[in-house]
């Protein structure tokens, strides 16, 4: 097991020096899902929500929170992000849908942080905008996907048995 980067000798927090490293081009996928009643559903998908369109603004919002991760988690580095996406997968028989986050830039450290942050505020946005409707929604399943890029190389995440 590799050993935690954000603490010194003594035991105290702190922000990790990558003044030494190279730039390199990176990338992350993170996801997460939001399950929710079947009339719940059925309204963000018709865009019928009384507070309009579900989907369009999580994604704005997701988007939006990636930006502000060096803000929000303390010892984060301030990256110049290249882009950002988020989509959707939906999942009808289960009343539920799939947030996806890729985040990408050319720097010295990685962006998995900022891509499980957009998916986190994203699911966040669509409780907030369906909570009218259905109090029982549940958002779960929030993981790093896949990322490359960097010292540590290339992950994906193998499904667990």
């Amino acid at each position: 097991m590799a050993e935690f980067s954000h603490f010194d000798e003594g035991g105290n927090a702190y922000m990790v020096d990558v003044s030494g490293k190279n730039e390199t081009e990176r990338e992350a996928v993170a996801s997460g899902w939001i399950t929710m009643s079947g009339e719940c559903y059925r309204k963000v998908v018709k865009g019928s929500m009384g507070k309009g369109d579900v989907l369009g603004v999580a994604r704005v919002a997701g988007i939006m929170g990636a930006k502000q991760t060096s803000d929000l988690i303390p010892l984060c580095h301030i990256l110049n992000l290249t882009n950002l996406s988020i989509d959707f997968v939906m999942d009808e028989g289960q009343s539920r849908i799939q947030a996806v986050c890729t985040a990408r830039c050319n720097g010295k450290t990685g962006v998995e942080m900022e891509a499980l942050t957009g998916v986190s505020v994203c699911l966040l946005t669509i409780y907030d905008m369906c909570k009218a409707v259905d109090k029982t929604m549940e958002i779960g399943g929030i993981h790093l996907e896949e990322k490359s890029g960097g010292k540590s190389g290339d992950f994906k995440r193998q499904e667990h048995v």
